[in-house]
């Protein structure tokens, strides 16, 4: 060090030797006592000095007017409050002192040591970079021996202060690399003088120790976080008879939700029993997030109001990794700032994509890592699965469905392997708060700035092991009412099932073969279908399974899993196509032609009361619709469990309105005429422009090609975003599907700005919409209030004159310059506003889109 002076006084101001002090204190006021001189010579010195004050429990102290003070209100919000101090300390210049509030009155709103010591590592750092020089004060006896060992190792100079209400004492406990001879020598403080002097007469020294001996004992350090300590006095309480309802109010608003609804929910149907529970079973600290407190509160209030349905649930024996983690792990990665930066409006996105990348990379921490083996040796070697739980998800608003990752684990292997799979699991999950759709969701509902934090749900998935496979007999979600009716006569109030073979993945996703088989629950076993060959088209083609002997989750054809299920088990999940076997009869040819269908999972009548009546209790107690993700497993004797994975309220259409759809058009005007397949609040809507999609164009582009048409619909959104302008889009087959040969594979974040969205049916092409309810893209649809029509190639669709479109000119170039050849296959049309109108009616269930003909030719 450069500094040559052996005066400790002089030390703690030198920013050579010194950036971040921290003082352990037994009280406060000691701390500002101690600190009066000092603060006098950095003054004189002409050194700015900035109190940051955020705790408003402490007093105030008298500090000189040379001292310039700012105030950050402390929150519960980590990111907010931790932002605000760190955005202070980056608009100042160098060179310049801060002095904190003690940092354990953090504390008192973040419950743990963890988010303490998260805040230091950030603090600290934007300190270090300024140049400046920072008194931090930590009070003896509140935080874990852990904690502190941190800090201690964080910091350049630890400095312990005690009294003995006659005097202070100063012993420096860590001095970095600054080795004076006097400097781990005790000092005194001389009140008149203002100094810090070393301990060198015997008698002081025996003041120090009995001072040391004191202060220490009334601190004592603990090996365990706040957090923990807090749970276990709380339980021992319990145990001994005291009342702890205050105790669980803080348990619920400090580890299950922020959000008063749900508040409201966990408070009224919990017991101590079931806080201690979650805590038990929790790794690392804070909110355990949307997706669990939904699934938790969702068997709660099974349990409470039907007992008899809550013993035919899977006993459950989640974890959850608590929503603290995640900004540790930013954190001990060294993100933190690139995290701030990307809040700048004007690179949210493209350090959203940055950010994304260095998540995927990230280490965790040794302690992390303990926990997660521990956890892993629980779980043996069935699989689990870790899903995504933030914060904001699954809330009564705020769905984001499909936005974030689950990631299914083998978990098999060495316990090397098991970690290295699971971290990197949790990585992907991480990672995916940063995608273009979950950014663009969170900016378009304003949570742009909201504190999400990614908490995760760790659940073991449930099944039967089939030769390599392992699956469980269906899966599938649920929705206790369905504003979508495939049969007329059915009863959108009783509630409906998309129901899948295996893993529900495809239940969700509008992926290759995934026609889930829809069941309404007041007549489960109701096909919209008239033949048995009807069925077998529209049935599931593949099943998703964890693969053994690839440690994957793998999707395979029926073919594949067939012959390794026992024969009771394909009673239940298959059905012959009766059609088709005749045909092969009638050839000469005997053969046994089978496809999905749960037929036996819905025929079974006790099964199915229990979903309706499970979805009742659900949506009466949440007082909304709501939406689960489920599992079924069945015996051969007809015995069933039901594995509840989630639950959350349903975004629905609100109203049944009219919106002129009903009354007299003349045949020249109209563009598109269809009736019962349309999804949508009732609206007039006036139309600035039209993309189209060339069915029969697209489906002769090579096959690797077809993701380019994705891209441009995607421009041509992001270009007119926000822009005010009313955007239509017609495209064959399938929006959102992974699969290009069903239909262009978008996200929802190329197709987030349009009004409405017409998936057309092509049979040249083989194109088929599909009226998906319940599938992640649907409810982004829904919540988006977009309207969604499925123009078929019957009697539904009354007209349809694509070709009058075309006759308009092609203003697709002009959004996208290097369109090429493709301007063949995606058109952009510009209608004009007062040209064009959309018409929707909930009412009669007509939607109609028209075009004054006059104006269409000209254009």
């Amino acid at each position: 060090m450069s500094c040559a002076t052996e005066d400790i006084n002089r030390l703690l101001l030198c920013e050579e030797c010194f950036t971040n002090i921290v003082w352990q204190v037994t009280e406060q006021a000691e701390f500002w006592q101690a600190l009066s001189g000092l603060i006098e010579t950095a003054a004189e010195e002409g050194k700015k000095i900035l109190y940051m004050r955020f705790s408003e429990r402490s007093e105030l102290p008298e500090i000189s007017d040379r001292v310039a003070t700012v105030h950050i209100p402390l929150t519960h919000q980590f990111e907010a409050f931790t932002a605000a101090v760190y955005r202070t300390i980056r608009r100042q210049g160098e060179n310049v002192l801060y002095i904190l509030d003690p940092l354990s009155e953090l504390q008192s709103v973040w419950n743990t040591d963890l988010m303490m010591k998260n805040f230091f590592c950030v603090i600290s750092s934007a300190v270090r970079q300024k140049k400046g020089m920072a008194f931090y004060m930590l009070t003896r006896g509140r935080h874990s021996s852990r904690t502190v060992s941190e800090i201690r190792r964080m910091t350049d100079i630890m400095l312990d202060l005690y009294s003995d209400f006659r005097h202070l004492y100063l012993r420096p406990q860590k001095t970095g690399e600054y080795t004076s001879g006097t400097i781990f020598m005790p000092h005194i403080y001389d009140a008149e003088k203002r100094r810090f002097y070393p301990v060198r007469d015997g008698i002081l020294a025996s003041h120090f120790q009995r001072a040391l001996n004191f202060g220490s004992g009334r601190g004592h350090t603990t090996d365990i976080d706040s957090w923990d300590r807090f749970f276990e006095d709380a339980r021992r309480d319990f145990e001994s008879g005291h009342e702890i309802t205050e105790a669980c109010s803080r348990m619920c608003s400090i580890m299950m939700s922020r959000e008063p609804h749900m508040q409201k929910l966990v408070r009224e149907n919990y017991e101590p029993e079931d806080y201690f529970f979650v805590s038990e079973h929790m790794i690392g600290t804070g909110l355990i997030g949307g997706k669990a407190c939904g699934m938790l509160t969702a068997r709660k209030l099974i349990e409470n109001k039907r007992p008899d349905i809550y013993e035919r649930l899977e006993p459950h024996d989640s974890f959850f990794i608590g929503a603290d983690v995640f900004y540790s792990y930013i954190v001990e990665n060294h993100l933190w700032e690139l995290h701030m930066r990307q809040k700048d409006p004007e690179h949210y996105f493209e350090l959203g994509e940055q950010l994304a990348g260095k998540l995927k990379h990230g280490s965790f921490s040794r302690g992390f890592e303990e926990e997660i083996c521990r956890m892993l040796e629980y779980y043996g070697q069935s699989p689990v699965i870790v899903r995504s739980s933030s914060l904001l998800e699954d809330g009564f608003g705020n769905a984001f469905a499909g936005k974030y990752e689950s990631v299914f684990c083998a978990n098999a292997g060495s316990m090397e392997e098991r970690l290295q799979e699971f971290e990197n699991a949790v990585r992907v999950v991480y990672a995916s708060t940063m995608s273009r759709s979950a950014l663009d969701y969170r900016l378009r509902r304003g949570l742009d700035r909201k504190d999400e934090q990614m908490a995760l749900l760790v659940q073991r998935v449930f099944g039967s092991h089939y030769g390599d496979y392992f699956m469980p007999c269906a899966a599938g979600v649920g929705y206790s009412y369905s504003a979508y009716r495939f049969l007329e006569t059915l009863n959108p109030g009783a509630g409906m099932l998309r129901l899948v073979m295996g893993l529900g993945t495809s239940a969700v996703d509008r992926t290759e073969g995934s026609y889930p088989r829809l069941v309404s629950l007041d007549k489960p076993s109701a096909l919209a279908y008239k033949d048995s060959s009807e069925h077998h088209s529209h049935s599931q083609r593949s099943v998703e399974v964890i693969d053994k002997s690839t440690k994957a989750l793998e999707r395979i054809l029926q073919d594949q899993i067939e012959d390794v299920l026992p024969e009771y088990m394909k009673r239940i999940l298959l059905e012959h196509d009766t059609d088709a076997e005749r045909m092969m009869r009638e050839r000469g040819i005997n053969r046994n032609i089978t496809f999905i269908s749960c037929r036996g999972v819905v025929q079974n009548a006790g099964l199915m009361k229990d979903m309706k009546d499970l979805l009742e209790v659900l949506q009466q107690g949440y007082g909304q619709a709501v939406d689960i993700e489920f599992t079924v497993n069945l015996s051969e004797e007809g015995e069933y469990i039901i594995n509840l994975l989630q639950c959350r309220p349903l975004q629905a259409f609100g109203d049944q309105g009219q919106a002129g759809a009903g009354r007299d058009f003349t045949e020249e005007e109209i563009l598109l005429d269809c009736r019962h397949t349309s999804m949508g609040n009732s609206q007039q809507t006036a139309v600035d422009a039209i993309v189209y999609v060339d069915p029969v164009k697209y489906y002769r582009m090579p096959y690797y090609e077809k993701a380019k048409v994705a891209r441009i619909i995607g421009s041509v959104n992001w270009h007119y975003r926000d822009s005010g302008k009313k955007l239509l889009l017609m495209v064959p087959g399938r929006i959102g599907t992974s699969s290009p040969e069903l239909g262009v594979p978008t996200v929802f974040s190329d197709i987030s700005g349009f009004c409405a969205i017409f998936e057309l049916a092509e049979s040249k092409a083989g194109y088929q919409p599909e009226l998906s309810y319940g599938s992640h893209i649907f409810q982004d649809l829904v919540e988006n209030e977009i309207l969604y029509t499925a123009v078929f190639e019957d009697g539904r669709t009354a007209v349809f004159h694509p070709d009058r479109l075309v006759t308009m000119k092609n203003q697709i170039q002009k959004i996208v310059p290097d369109i090429g050849s493709y301007q063949d296959i995606v058109g952009l049309y510009l209608t004009g506003r007062s040209n064009c109108t959309l018409y929707h009616d909930m009412s009669c269930e007509r939607t109609v889109l028209c075009m004054d003909p006059q104006k269409r030719i000209s254009m």
